[in-house]
C-alpha cells in the first residue's frame, strides 16, 4: 500500500484522520468474514474515522439526519479500493464499517486516531464522538515505520455516565437508543423517556455529554463531506415520514427496522414533545 497514494486519495475523500497497522496489531474478532474473498489473507489495515456531525438535530440521534450513511461508506469504500488496486497492481483489498472482522475502535486508537470513551466511543482531537470507523484490508504488509500509539483511554470524567437517562452505561438498564429501535410494544417509560428527551430514533446524550465533544462543537467542527449535508432531516415528523416513497424511506438510516417502528415513537410523542423549543438537544446546552 504505498503511502502518497494512501495521502492523495484521503485528501480527494477529505478524510483527516486515518492510518495503516500491521494485521498483528489489531484484534481479529470474526475472522471468517474475510471469506467473502476466497483465498483472502489480510496482513495490513487502513483504518480510517469519518466525521458525520452537520449541526444540531431537534428528535433524531445525529447520525441519522443524514441519508443513511452505509450508502457512503459502500460508495468510499469503492473508491478506495478502485484508486488503491490500480496504484498497487497485484494487490487484493477488501473493505468493511461496523460489521468488521477487527476490534474497529481498538484499531484506531492503536492507530493514533483518538482514545476510547466511557460510553464505548472512539474520542477524536477535532470531532469528539461523532464519527464513522471503516477500514480497508490489503494482503500486503504495512508500509514501515508507520507510527503506533498505546492503548488509551480517556480522563474518566463520568459526564456520559451521569448523563445516560437509563443507567445503560453502568450496565443498569436498557439503552434508550435501543428502546428506540424495539420494534413492537413498548412500556409507557420508553415512551416517556423518548418524550423528556426529544428523540423518536437513537440516543446522543453520552456523546453531546462529552467535554471533547461539547468543544468540538463549540469550535465549530463539522464534517466537511458533501454526503452527510444532503436530503438532510433535523426534525422527522408524521408528514415527513408518510411522505416518503418506498425508495426515500430506505435512503434513511431507520429503514432498517421498519416504518412501523419509527412511526409509532411519533406518534406517542407529538412533535411538540420532542422537539425541544430552541432546536437542542438538552445535552448540548
Amino acid at each position: 500500500m504505498k503511502t502518497e497514494t494512501l495521502r492523495f486519495l484521503m485528501k480527494e475523500e477529505k478524510i483527516e484522520l486515518f492510518s495503516v497497522l500491521p494485521i498483528g496489531e489489531v484484534s481479529v474478532r470474526r475472522p471468517e468474514l474475510f471469506n467473502r474473498a476466497g483465498d483472502f489473507c489480510a496482513r495490513s489495515v487502513l483504518i480510517y474515522a469519518i466525521p458525520y456531525y452537520t449541526g444540531p438535530a431537534e428528535n433524531l440521534s445525529l447520525y441519522a439526519v443524514s441519508r443513511d450513511y452505509h450508502l457512503y461508506m459502500r460508495e468510499l469504500s469503492e473508491r478506495l479500493i478502485a484508486g488503491l488496486s490500480s496504484a498497487n497492481p497485484g494487490e487484493r483489498f477488501l473493505a468493511f464499517s461496523d460489521h468488521s472482522p477487527i476490534d474497529e475502535r481498538a484499531a484506531a486508537v492503536r492507530a493514533g486516531l483518538g482514545r476510547f470513551g466511557k460510553n464505548g466511543l472512539l474520542i477524536t482531537e477535532k470531532y469528539g464522538t461523532l464519527v464513522f470507523l471503516g477500514e480497508v484490508f490489503s494482503d500486503a504488509e504495512a508500509p514501515v515505520g508507520l507510527p503506533l500509539f498505546p492503548m488509551r483511554g480517556c480522563e474518566g470524567c463520568g459526564a456520559c455516565l451521569r448523563a445516560c437517562p437509563t443507567g445503560a452505561l453502568s450496565g443498569e438498564g436498557e439503552c434508550l437508543s435501543a428502546l428506540t429501535q424495539t420494534k413492537g410494544e413498548l412500556p409507557e417509560e420508553a415512551f416517556r423517556l423518548m418524550r423528556q428527551y426529544h428523540t423518536v430514533w437513537g440516543c446522543d446524550l453520552c456523546q453531546l455529554a462529552c467535554p471533547h465533544t461539547r468543544r468540538a462543537i463549540a469550535a465549530g467542527a463539522r464534517t466537511p463531506i458533501a454526503f452527510f449535508y444532503e436530503e438532510s432531516i433535523p426534525r422527522l415528523t408524521l408528514a415527513l415520514l408518510d411522505g416518503m416513497d418506498k425508495a426515500a424511506f430506505m435512503r434513511r438510516a431507520y429503514a432498517w427496522r421498519g416504518r412501523q417502528t419509527i412511526r409509532r415513537n411519533l406518534l406517542a410523542c407529538t412533535s411538540e414533545e420532542c422537539a425541544p423549543p430552541d432546536g437542542k438537544n438538552p445535552a448540548e446546552k
